[in-house]
């Protein structure tokens, strides 16, 4: 299987998308939070490579082409931001203090996480820009002197979670205002959380997509300042 994948450049992104069309076909079938399509690919894509014995270098070489994809996505949740702009305007300074507040909170979490387990400079470095998108997440944690590949996983984990649990600890909380709503999606959970706000509405999507934007900015300058600490 091993040399299927090195002799193949697009098997291993072939097989992502595979296994995400089939967590989606399961999602809709068994309505649940945790039939997440997203959490069904990782699943399946996991139990592939171990049981087949997949060299996990070959493999990601392959599915790595789906990561090209990754900012021009990104960017493209600019497009209903754009729309809903008039709303943006009428709720512009609760919309800062919200996603300033959310980008303090992850920052001060993973302080206290440092403290409580004892995590080496390295570690602490790595999970400070969880909660932001890949394409900033990943880079800012190196340039803070942790590992790009760790910090991938954290950032996957933190979205996928986000993208599971927000429609129900907001339900929780008696959070329904669909600005309120969005802001706190996107700022916690990223682009993955988005996909999970845009289902939930327009407004909500909107929202959480200029979360992810200024969030990730807001982060690229508090991050080296906690880092310090």
């Amino acid at each position: 299987m091993s040399e299927i994948l090195m002799n193949s450049t697009y098997f291993g992104a072939l097989l992502c998308l595979f296994c995400y069309f089939i967590g989606r076909a399961l999602a809709r079938r068994f309505p649940h939070p945790l039939m997440n399509p997203l959490l069904i690919a990782i699943a399946l894509c996991t139990a592939f490579v171990l049981v087949c014995r997949v060299d996990y270098d070959s493999f990601n070489a392959s599915a790595g082409k789906l990561t090209w994809l990754l900012t021009p996505a990104t960017v493209a949740l600019a497009i209903p931001l754009y729309e809903k702009l008039d709303l943006l305007r009428r709720h512009a300074d609760a919309v800062l203090l919200s996603i300033l507040a959310g980008c303090l909170t992850s920052a001060l979490t993973v302080l206290a996480i440092r403290f409580l387990c004892g995590l080496s400079p390295a570690d602490y470095a790595t999970l400070l820009p969880k909660s932001v998108t890949t394409a900033i997440g990943m880079p800012l944690a190196e340039q803070l002197g942790g590992a790009g590949s760790i910090a991938a996983i954290a950032l996957i984990l933190t979205g996928v979670a986000g993208n599971v649990m927000a429609p129900t600890l907001l339900k929780l909380v008696r959070v329904e205002e669909p600005v309120a709503v969005g802001l706190a999606i996107g700022t916690s959970a990223h682009a993955v959380g988005t996909a999970r706000a845009i289902e939930m509405g327009e407004i909500e999507g909107a929202m959480s997509g200029l979360a992810i934007a200024v969030s990730g900015l807001l982060t690229a300058v508090l991050a080296p300042l906690f880092a310090m600490i």
